[in-house]
């Protein structure tokens, strides 16, 4: 689910061409399975403090084309954790043990 915050950097013709651009560069494969990928993630999670550093937002390096079910893998694993160290709390927001 899209952040608040984030709804009109996702929206701006900027970021719909950085990801078209970066889908096409990847063939529409995700990165780490090959199936079709669904998703350009950004490896450095967005949040209100980095929205508008370009540098994080539309740079190919922080970009990653996954399926939804990588995704969901790093956003949902089992047990709340998305990586060591990393659990969601009851709003939904990823934050460390």
């Amino acid at each position: 689910m899209m952040k608040l915050y984030a709804k009109k950097f996702y929206n701006s013709g900027a970021w719909k061409k950085c990801r078209n651009g970066y889908f096409q560069s990847k063939y529409g494969l995700c990165e780490r399975c090959a199936a079709p990928g669904k998703i350009v993630h950004h490896k450095k999670y967005i949040t209100p403090e980095n929205i508008n550093d370009p540098n994080i937002t539309l740079n190919w390096d922080n970009l990653e084309l996954v399926c939804q079910d990588c995704h969901n893998k790093e956003h949902h694993e089992l047990h709340g954790v998305t990586a060591y160290g990393l659990i969601f709390d009851d709003n939904g927001n990823l934050v460390r043990r």
